[in-house]
């Protein structure tokens, strides 16, 4: 294993910031390469943990001979916004002097070259430079995993709709709840960023590629077993694809979980302001009409409540980690049977 430390000049004199990058060589230039990044919105750490769980086996493999392709792992990938912090609470996903989140408009190339990535020198603000960083790190491997969170979920993953169900057996293998299918714009997050150089290409070759963006759970699930589990499931895609020789793990099977484009979900606004009282909780199946969340907006008064119900059937996939809500704020995701009335172009959220 070989580590480096990536360094990016700041917006203002003296002021940089770096991150750490680890590559593992591969033995067989033909085989699939890797690219696994995590904590891009910064406070988003069940999948920095996971990598800090699933290292070990990637020294293991390595100390065996058994990395067939080369790995490259950025565990903390936005220095940026971690260290961003106001009145004590960390503000990962926004970068705060431009206002724009850390997972949106990175540049779209059209080919698998870092020379079509802009000079970094020439661009005005820190987080510009840090997207094209990024994209210099991971562009060329076959397989990209951005690994994110949600508020409170179960694990799942955004995949490019090119490439399912192609990807059927890496879901299976991380042993997800639930796949999200969308095409089109996503507001140019790194996504879609790694997958549009191969929009282009040739069928076979895209089918190679594996683009994700990983939810793995709750922001709150910061935890050790949960680490270790979600480490493995990484560790057998990485076999299951090739990168690594490992016989002991068994061939993955088809993937059951939830599969859903992304106009199926309801978001479900938020009618009034006020306290939330959820009545379900991420992993439950509804019927139309059960309810789902009831916001108390006058406390104390007769008709100070107001129930939301489903819109239709579905699955439980998200819902928000704090309490309070104004009128229009999101209140969960629920993946419906067929196509959302608020059906939702690009990205879900800002």
């Amino acid at each position: 294993m070989e580590k480096s430390i990536e360094r990016i000049a700041g917006d203002t004199e003296g002021v940089a910031y770096e991150f750490p990058v680890f590559r593992f060589k591969g033995s067989d230039a033909a085989a699939p390469s890797a690219y696994l990044q995590a904590a891009l919105h910064a406070g988003e750490l069940p999948g920095t943990v996971a990598i800090d769980a699933l290292m070990p086996l990637l020294a293991k493999a390595e100390s065996e001979g058994r990395i067939r392709g080369a790995i490259t792992v950025v565990p903390w990938a936005n220095p940026v916004g971690r260290a961003q912090y106001h009145f004590t609470e960390q503000q990962g996903r926004f970068h705060l002097a431009t206002r724009t989140n850390f997972n949106r408009d990175f540049p779209l190339i059209d080919r698998p070259e870092t020379a079509l990535l802009p000079d970094e020198a020439t661009l005005a603000t820190v987080d510009q430079r840090l997207k094209v960083r990024l994209l210099k790190l991971s562009v060329g491997h076959d397989i990209v995993l951005d690994l994110h969170c949600d508020d409170e979920s179960v694990a799942y993953l955004y995949v490019p709709r090119e490439l399912w169900p192609a990807m059927q057996d890496c879901a299976a293998a991380m042993g997800v709840e639930a796949v999200l299918l969308w095409e089109g714009a996503s507001g140019a997050a790194f996504e879609e960023a790694s997958i549009h150089p191969h929009l282009r290409g040739d069928k076979a070759r895209l089918e190679r590629q594996v683009v994700t963006t990983v939810e793995y759970r709750g922001v709150a699930d910061v935890d050790g077993g949960l680490a270790k589990a979600d480490a493995e499931g990484l560790y057998r895609l990485l076999v299951a694809r090739g990168v690594i020789a490992d016989p002991s793990i068994a061939a993955v099977g088809p993937f059951k979980g939830v599969v859903a484009p992304l106009e199926n979900i309801d978001m479900m606004p938020s009618p009034k302001a006020g306290a939330i009282l959820y009545h379900v909780k991420p992993g439950d199946r509804v019927s139309k009409g059960d309810r789902l969340a009831t916001i108390v907006h006058a406390p104390g008064e007769p008709d100070g409540r107001v129930d939301v119900a489903a819109p239709q059937a579905g699955y439980i996939l998200t819902r928000r980690s704090h309490r309070i809500t104004r009128t229009g704020d999101d209140l969960l995701k629920l993946v419906g049977t067929v196509r959302s009335d608020d059906a939702r172009s690009g990205a879900l959220e800002p």
